[in-house]
């Protein structure tokens, strides 16, 4: 199992890196992100992660939710295809929860 790690190579850019799985994500992970301090558009790449499960989703879905409540915009790079199935399989359409910079 590999743990999150989450950089920050830009002000307002992030990169994940690891498993975004039920074993790996916490409360400390949850709140890594400082939306109220963060500039008004933010981009998160998942190039480097890893398995993604339920909880994942449920993560970004959450990280969502605190940037729409501070009046923020979340950008997603390079979605996994195993995150996009996971989407799918909930009924949820990448084209309206993950938006990248390329749309």
């Amino acid at each position: 199992m590999q743990n999150i790690e989450i950089s920050s190579p830009a002000t307002g850019s992030y990169a994940l890196k690891g498993n975004l799985i039920f074993n790996t994500i916490n409360k400390a992970v949850l709140n890594t992100l400082d939306f109220k301090q963060a500039p008004s558009s933010m981009t998160i790449d998942l190039h480097e992660v890893g398995e993604i499960d339920s909880a994942g989703l449920a993560l970004l879905i959450e990280w969502i939710k605190f940037a729409q409540a501070h009046q923020k915009k979340l950008y997603f790079n390079n979605i996994p295809a195993q995150l996009t199935a996971l989407a799918k399989l909930s009924y949820i359409s990448e084209i309206d929860l993950f938006t990248t910079k390329n749309n």
